[in-house]
């Protein structure tokens, strides 16, 4: 009864958390340029792919260097739905979803009884990854390495969430799932297979001893990590409006997908979120920086790849600094404080 009360206590402080954050990213698109606004879209799109990657790799410990494998499929879904059956995009995003999650299930369910752990894993999913990419690049079904362009509907087009005239409702859009999917990360994590995603993650062998089957828990994650990530990867589509097998499932999508929760914390519940901010804001400041440097750096104006450099190499100090994310920084620096 005390567990369930404690249980019931900090879903409700998440809750709360949720509502706020959500009330503050709500004012973004108000008194901001449209290219300011395309990038805090582009922010909450990774955002929600890195709280799909978070399920699988923070809270069932399955590091993936796969992802762009589901968030390709939940693109691609949109997009063959779309243009060659005219079927809405907000169904496309779940057919996509179950897809991915499928997928997850099969090539999951083949790793995990091959017993595949740690860089065995990440390198199958890498792998799986790089086959869907050279598979849809030679597939003229899926528009091969032409890809596919999505019609424009013209105007603001719920049914297409296209949004030419009022783009602010596009971000809109991408935020409620970001939301929705918080929402369902913090009942999972709550829940009795979070408990069992959990204890897996911290060992596997004493977890199966308490009777957990670690392969229901580890599928269980898969399907759901994979599900999120694929509705990112639709509504990818939809912010482009153009989709090809290298922005779909290229290995920089992966890397863009698992930076975001690293940054802000592996295993936390806000740690995408605020891991995709810090990098959206990083990424513009390294760009400006470049584009319009301060009097005394005026050598390093317009020097071509300046701004990637600076960008990786603050990241490789954030991550020495704070290894287990700014999230973990910070409840570190509370403990140090407090004790």
């Amino acid at each position: 009864m005390i567990r369930l009360r404690k249980l019931a206590q900090a879903s409700a402080r998440d809750m709360m958390v949720l509502a706020v954050v959500v009330a503050v990213l709500a004012l973004v698109p108000f008194g901001v340029s449209r290219f300011t606004l395309s990038v805090a879209i582009s922010a909450l799109i990774f955002a929600l792919a890195g709280i799909g990657w978070n399920v699988l790799s923070g809270f069932a410990g399955q590091f993936s260097f796969g992802h762009a494998a589901y968030f390709g499929l939940g693109a691609y879904t949109v997009a063959v739905t779309l243009t060659r059956y005219s079927i809405s995009p907000w169904l496309g995003l779940i057919l996509g979803g179950l897809v991915a999650a499928v997928f997850g299930l099969l090539t999951g369910w083949i790793s995990f009884r091959f017993g595949l752990k740690g860089a065995y894993f990440a390198l199958a999913t890498f792998a799986l990854a790089e086959m869907l990419r050279l598979t849809f690049n030679n597939f003229d079904f899926v528009g091969a390495g032409i890809g596919i362009t999505i019609p424009l509907a013209g105007g603001d087009d719920w049914a297409r969430i296209q949004f030419e005239d009022t783009p602010s409702l596009q971000y809109f859009v991408i935020l409620g799932l970001v939301a929705l999917s918080t929402i369902a990360v913090i009942a999972i994590t709550k829940s009795r297979i979070g408990s069992m995603m959990l204890a897996v993650r911290e060992d596997e062998d004493a977890a199966s001893a308490l009777g957990i089957n670690p392969l229901r828990a580890k599928l269980i994650a898969i399907a759901i990590s994979g599900f999120i990530t694929a509705l990112a990867g639709g509504f990818y589509t939809q912010f482009l409006l153009f989709i090809d097998p290298d922005l779909a499932f290229g290995p920089f999508v992966s890397v863009l997908i698992l930076l975001r929760p690293i940054i802000g914390g592996v295993g936390t519940i806000w740690g995408p979120v605020l891991g995709a901010g810090i990098l959206s804001v990083l990424g513009e400041v390294t760009r400006s920086l470049v584009r319009e440097p301060p009097s005394f750096l005026q050598v390093i104006e317009g020097v071509n790849g300046l701004d990637q450099v600076l960008f990786g190499l603050i990241l490789i100090v954030v991550i020495i600094r704070a290894p287990d994310g700014v999230i973990g920084w910070f409840h570190r620096r509370r403990q140090a404080d407090t004790a």
